[in-house]
């Protein structure tokens, strides 16, 4: 089969001489994309325009410059709408899929009928099927719901997700995430009381955690942030600057960034909310414990001892932390769950056995 995936920046996972850095959806592309190109299968991503060549290949995968698709605006995307329609005439995929909310979606929907694919979606968040992003997003919301309700293969990423899809009245499948494969064995030291990795997004909440490393000025911390809201972002530099004992990183390119969860001692979660996060395995993959405010992936945290759920309450993770946990033994709770839960070449079969519900 032949699978065409339409992500902004998953290419730039696979090609080892970028240092650009970008989401967990487009890291699972990626991950998803390289599995199934193992198996036999021809994979391509259609990535955004960033001055790449177009038709490169990179662990079997291609990859295609889908012009500025990527970008948010409604003049963007409709500009790039030629260009990724000949691609998927020239590529002409069996299954064309997106991760994630985006008016593409519907998009695409309208393209399978001349172009002769099938339409699937993998959702990245709950948000995206329990309603909240269409209310959010009214009119970009309502074109994202469409393409979701009339595809013809969906995947939920966790039960919840799962659930959600069928209380909706959509049949899914249901694979998790992929991990991406080490570089090299953990042997770093742990150095690092606190880390936080994300994009700077407001559902992210930055500032959150530079309110939680005040709390501790004896503890080493550490905030990986790539600038994507400009303004969030300075007013996040400016204030962890002040902060003695915070190294602030913009960023760190995929291939680097798991020496950082392995350096950490516990990992801390601020976002609003998220599917199932990549940095939680990665933190798995480090024995890092992990310390989440809101975000609750299935029954995670019933289920491993690995850390802190503290159910919105930010006060409640300042107690948790002040009364001196066990992170070591909630590292490797955290390192079980991974091996348990998260296995490329099951994950992959279950994707590949999902195509037919």
């Amino acid at each position: 089969m032949k699978f065409l995936f339409l992500s902004s920046y998953a290419h730039l996972v696979l090609d080892p001489k970028s240092d650009r850095v970008s989401g967990g959806a487009e890291l699972q592309i990626a991950l998803l994309a390289r599995e199934l190109a193992k198996r036999g299968h021809e994979a391509v991503i259609v990535g955004g325009d960033i001055g790449q060549p177009d038709g490169q290949i990179f662990d079997g995968v291609r990859t295609r410059n889908g012009g500025k698709f990527h970008t948010g605006g409604m003049l963007e995307m409709l500009g790039a709408l030629p260009r990724v329609t000949q691609i998927l005439r020239e590529e002409k995929p069996d299954f064309a899929f997106v991760l994630g909310w985006t008016a593409w979606l519907f998009l695409l929907w309208l393209l399978k009928f001349p172009i002769g694919y099938r339409l699937g979606f993998i959702c990245g968040l709950d948000t995206e099927v329990n309603g909240e992003f269409r209310r959010a997003w009214p009119l970009r919301g309502a074109l994202f719901e469409f393409g979701m309700r009339h595809g013809d293969v969906r995947f939920a990423m966790t039960k919840l997700q799962e659930r959600l899809f069928r209380e909706n009245g959509m049949n899914c499948g249901l694979y998790r995430n992929l991990i991406l494969p080490r570089s090299k064995p953990r042997t770093a030291e742990k150095t690092v009381d606190l880390l936080w990795v994300a994009r700077c997004q407001p559902i992210k909440r930055p500032h959150l955690f530079l309110d939680l490393v005040e709390q501790f000025p004896e503890r080493k911390c550490q905030m990986i942030c790539p600038r994507e809201d400009v303004e969030l972002w300075e007013s996040v530099k400016a204030r962890a600057d002040t902060l003695p004992n915070l190294e602030f990183i913009e960023r760190v390119p995929y291939h680097e960034i798991q020496t950082r969860y392995d350096a950490a001692k516990c990992f801390v979660n601020t976002s609003t909310y998220e599917g199932w996060p990549n940095s939680f395995i990665q933190s798995g993959l480090g024995a890092a414990a992990i310390l989440s405010l809101s975000v609750q992936p299935d029954t995670l945290f019933t289920d491993y001892a690995l850390g802190f759920f503290a159910n919105h309450d930010f006060s409640a993770m300042v107690q948790w932390l002040r009364g001196n946990p066990p992170l070591e033994a909630m590292g490797n709770e955290a390192e079980r769950f991974v091996r348990e839960l998260h296995d490329n070449e099951k994950e992959t079969t279950a994707f590949l056995g999902g195509l037919t519900k």
